[in-house]
């Protein structure tokens, strides 16, 4: 299973100025194995040509929503990729999507309608945990991911270590997110985070330093991961 990061910020970066920098951060989005996309955003397009491929999209067959907040869901990019392809959930619940069965569960994200987490296997038992937006992992989340044992965990990352903050309510500071790690442990051995915010992080170099000890691995754009 391959994981290709399209975007690892939150909603405050200005996606009008975008780079090939490990230190830009385009809104959050992931694709899976070219044919299953996780939030079609308004970067996602932008991302093809700056990085050089343009054909990148050309094998979607499936898209999940996580929320409908303009940073994850763009009705442009949903028509260009075709609407035909969006694998809607109603709540929490297991489908059957093409080679993946797909776990959807309730996320805590307090300012969104509905959010959901997701819980990824393909057929040859590969299996990742995409939990962005939101805050402490609910505990259906737990226990989903104590009874699969994903290969990867993916966290929110919004906050950084900002202490005291009201958006720990709906985000992840680097401390909630080490306790998560330490806590899913037995059930995951590999751990990363997404949708940093601009205004709560410093560079990623920093970050990637911050972390190093914990194994917890901030993700990048233009990142692919395999598990």
């Amino acid at each position: 299973m391959e994981l290709l990061f399209l975007g690892t910020g939150a909603a405050d970066w200005d996606i009008t100025k975008p780079s090939r920098d490990r230190n830009f951060r385009r809104f959050a989005s992931l694709l899976c194995n070219r044919d299953l996309l996780i939030d079609p955003g308004p970067c996602i397009y932008e991302f093809a040509e700056t990085f050089g491929c343009p054909e990148l999209y050309n094998e979607v067959a499936f898209i999940l929503v996580t929320h409908r907040h303009a940073d994850h869901f763009c009705e442009a990019t949903l028509n260009r990729l075709g609407r035909d392809k969006l694998i809607a959930f109603d709540g929490p619940g297991c489908k059957q999507v093409g080679g993946y069965t797909v776990t959807a569960l309730a996320a805590n994200h307090a300012t969104a309608e509905a959010p959901l987490h997701y819980l990824i296997a393909d057929a040859e038992g590969k299996c990742f945990f995409y939990g962005c937006d939101g805050a402490w992992l609910l505990f259906p989340e737990y226990q989903a991911i104590m009874e699969q044992r994903p290969d990867l965990v993916i966290l929110d990352g919004t906050i950084g270590d900002a202490d005291g903050d009201y958006r720990i309510f709906e985000h992840n500071n680097l401390r909630m997110v080490e306790e998560m790690q330490k806590t899913l442990a037995p059930y995951c051995s590999r751990f990363m985070i997404t949708h940093m915010a601009r205004t709560l992080h410093t560079s990623h170099e920093q970050l990637e330093e911050r972390l190093r000890g914990s194994g917890i691995v901030p993700a990048y754009d233009h990142m692919c991961v395999r598990i």
